[in-house]
């Protein structure tokens, strides 16, 4: 059906506001839709295969009657007219027709590929006395393409591991390979990885392989670059890095940080410490000191004397975080030139994990340290560098062959995990970068081509996406099966918001807090709960910086209350700040909060814009540091939501329901092992699902706009790596994959990611529909 009525209104579903459709879904949710023939409840199905239709909300039949509603339209929704106490139709031409509204349903698109599955030979058991044969007996085959980088000889050897061709399995086959094929001693092996899982992970698959047993693996040096240095560095200056005097967590650092910017002057309340912290980081990892920095922006401007003071308040204390072990170590090493030709001459064979994402310090202490070396063995894929923002950097990885010399390098172009669709939908995607080797990986399997669907807006994208996994769920799927990747933060709000009013489990990989903490959320959403509730103090405290007031204001403003007897919304028309015209546009605020309680929301949120000083606020205070999760987006979103109630009363108790949510589903799925995943393109970087959605594939989103900015300022490289993000999000996917374009992105008309411009778009077969 495409009828119903919405309280006593008929509507049509395809000659009415598309930006209306979730407000109807919602409505169908509460029992607020009814049938036009029978009068039965109705909801709104809102899929991403389907084209969106009411259906009776029991399990009554359809109507006979489904022709009928179309006669009822034309009646109901006439237009009257008053006369003399009559109510009697307008007149109107019968030449005249429905106007059909700008966007309607768009049609999902399949990306159309060509290419073929390959056929596997293996050749790993040729020779029966070979250790690759008692491999393939155990069940650990190779392809040709492993086999060739698992027993080559070669001094220098890159191993190009396309996404999902097997990486793991044959840096472990590596390791063990040499092991008992060509002697080696395990203490002479360093394996490094980025991670303790995947440190762990490794050492977990050799225990199944033949012939390795656990004294073996113990003897094999392995770990993190950080944990191997800071285990060098502990043994021989145990005084000097001592545990205690490791700044281990977030908040300790932050901590540092905060005093220091006071002391500097600088209002640290909501200034982003996080952001700061990461580019201090990627600083040191680059083994750029603040002597020799030249900043080059606003931000950078910003940071560098944070970073100074925060180098001289660490050495002086004799604390250190984890960065300084990655620099420490390689220092240690200069200086004490006795001590590494001992650790050379001990390690023959460096093994090295996701080659791509290592940054300059780890880099130049690899060099220092495999000078002697039989052979260096690095694993990685340049086409999955997404590191840039913490000192990463690709181009070691394509460079490889300048700095080792007669490097061979073998390319991993099989991809075991996703079907034959998905890896040539993304090979069309990353193959238009530049600056990267030329490979064409190649699926082993068939399956479903992926999927473009096109809903209106963000809020439209989660109903879609939660109709769609509902669905796959009651046919069997389980909740693990699925992933929702996003760009940033702020893309999760609408996606995240639909799932905790749903009765599905789902996990959020991020350490951020609701979407309505944020700053400029929360200091805009404090005007609004000050009209429903003057006395509120944490709208006060939260209100005060956009007024350019310190937080102290908030006691002067209790003791007005007192003494004068009013509200604390009252009390800024009797603050007393030294600045005339400052007085003069506080005594405005009590009537501006009287004013705001009897507006809506979104009529709200555009007068504290325009006419209590909010924008000349956030223009003051620029970009909040973050290039990624600026508060321009975050006010954009938040008009987003705003437009979905009618009171601010309504509005401000759902943004309190939606922060308690997020700290309670936190607590309740964290160890949820079958949930759905939730969480950044970066995070789900080397997992995998077998359904997977990605959000916002648009300009602005994905690319970010900090990558178009500066590609329009001829710097290609953020551009390249975004696209780069694409393609490990793509190949997140076993089975499904479904990029979602909305046709608006916080109330802004959106264009189609340029990314996609790559590949071949073909109607949905009808099979699949």
């Amino acid at each position: 059906m495409e009828t119903a009525y919405y309280y006593d209104r008929l509507i049509h579903l395809y000659t009415e506001t598309r930006s209306d459709w979730q407000k109807w879904h919602e409505a169908g949710k509460k029992g607020l839709l009814a049938c036009a023939v029978c009068g039965e409840a109705v909801k709104l199905y809102l899929g991403i295969k389907t084209k969106p239709h009411f259906y009776h909300a029991s399990n009554l039949e359809a109507c006979v009657m489904e022709a009928a509603p179309a006669v009822k339209e034309t009646a109901a929704t006439a237009e009257y007219e008053e006369t003399n106490g009559f109510r009697l139709p307008k007149s109107r031409s019968i030449s005249t027709t429905s106007s059909v509204p700008e966007l309607s349903f768009k049609e999902p698109k399949i990306i159309k590929t060509t290419c073929d599955t390959v056929t596997l030979h293996h050749t790993d058991s040729q020779r029966a006395d070979t250790y690759l044969h008692a491999l393939s007996r155990s069940g650990v085959h190779l392809d040709d393409f492993q086999s060739k980088a698992v027993t080559t000889n070669d001094k220098a050897v890159l191993v190009v591991a396309g996404a999902g061709s097997g990486k793991t399995r044959v840096l472990t086959a590596r390791t063990a390979y040499l092991i008992h094929e060509k002697e080696v001693d395990p203490a002479s092996i360093m394996l490094v990885t980025f991670t303790s899982k995947a440190a762990l992970e490794m050492k977990e698959r050799l225990m199944k392989y033949p012939d390795m047993t656990k004294s073996i693996i113990s003897r094999i040096v392995s770990g993190t670059f950080h944990s191997i240095l800071y285990q060098i560095l502990l043994f021989h200056e145990p005084d000097k890095w001592k545990r205690t005097n490791l700044l281990a967590s977030n908040w300790q650092k932050e901590l540092a940080l905060k005093e220091i910017g006071t002391e500097l002057g600088i209002d640290m309340k909501d200034f982003p410490i996080d952001a700061a912290l990461q580019l201090i980081g990627a600083w040191k990892n680059s083994l750029q000191f603040p002597n020799e920095i030249k900043p080059a922006s606003d931000w950078e401007e910003k940071v560098l004397p944070l970073y100074k003071k925060y180098e001289e308040r660490k050495h002086i204390k004799g604390l250190y975080d984890f960065d300084d072990m990655l620099v420490g170590g390689y220092y240690f090493f200069l200086e004490n030139p006795m001590i590494l030709e001992t650790y050379q001459n001990r390690f023959s064979h460096f093994l090295l994990d996701e080659f791509q994402d290592i940054n300059k310090v780890q880099y130049e202490w690899i060099k220092l340290m495999s000078q002697k070396a039989e052979s260096v063995y690095a694993v990685g894929d340049d086409d999955q560098a997404i590191y840039a923002f913490r000192g990463s950097d690709p181009k070691y990885l394509l460079d490889y062959e300048k700095d080792f010399t007669n490097a061979k390098v073998i390319y991993l172009q099989n991809n075991y995990r996703s079907t034959n669709e998905i890896v040539a939908a993304a090979n069309e995607v990353i193959k238009i970068n530049k600056n990267r080797r030329p490979k064409k990986m190649a699926a082993t399997y068939s399956g479903g081509n992926p999927l473009l669907f096109y809903p209106y807006d963000e809020e439209e994208e989660a109903t879609m996406i939660v109709t769609d996994i509902v669905e796959k769920i009651q046919a069997g799927a389980e909740p693990k099966d699925f992933a929702i990747l996003f760009r940033t933060n702020t893309n999760s709000r609408a996606m995240f918001e639909r799932l905790s009013s749903s009765s599905l489990p789902f996990r959020l990989e991020q350490d951020s807090g609701s979407f309505y903490s944020r700053f400029i959320v929360r200091s805009m959403l404090a005007y609004l709960k000050l009209a429903v509730d003057p006395d509120d103090q944490h709208a006060v405290s939260n209100l005060l910086p956009t007024l350019f007031l310190k937080k102290s204001v908030l006691q002067d403003l209790k003791a007005l209350s007192i003494l004068e007897d009013c509200t604390l919304a009252d009390g800024f028309a009797k603050i007393k700040t030294g600045f005339a015209f400052q007085e003069s546009k506080l005594k405005k605020m009590p009537a501006a909060f009287q004013k705001l309680k009897s507006a809506s929301p979104i009529d709200a949120i555009a007068y504290v814009e325009k006419e209590l000083g909010f924008q000349d606020f956030m223009k003051k205070r620029g970009n909040e540091g973050n290039q990624w999760d600026k508060g321009s987006d975050d006010l954009r979103d938040l008009k987003v939501v705003a437009k979905k109630f009618s009171t601010i009363a309504e509005f401000v108790a759902y943004t309190d329901h939606m922060i308690a949510m997020n700290t309670e589903l936190k607590k309740q799925y964290q160890d949820t092992k079958n949930a759905i995943t939730l969480t950044t393109i970066h995070r789900a970087k080397g997992l995998e699902y077998k359904t997977v959605y990605i959000l916002g594939t648009v300009d602005g989103s994905i690319p970010h706009e900090y990558a178009l900015e500066a590609y329009r300022n001829s710097d290609t490289q953020p551009l390249e790596e975004e696209r780069r993000l694409l393609y490990v999000s793509m190949t997140r996917s076993m089975e499904k994959l479904y990029v979602s374009i909305p046709m608006h992105l916080r109330g802004r008309k959106a264009k189609t990611s340029r990314f996609l411009n790559a590949v071949k778009l073909a109607d949905l077969p009808k099979d699949e529909i």
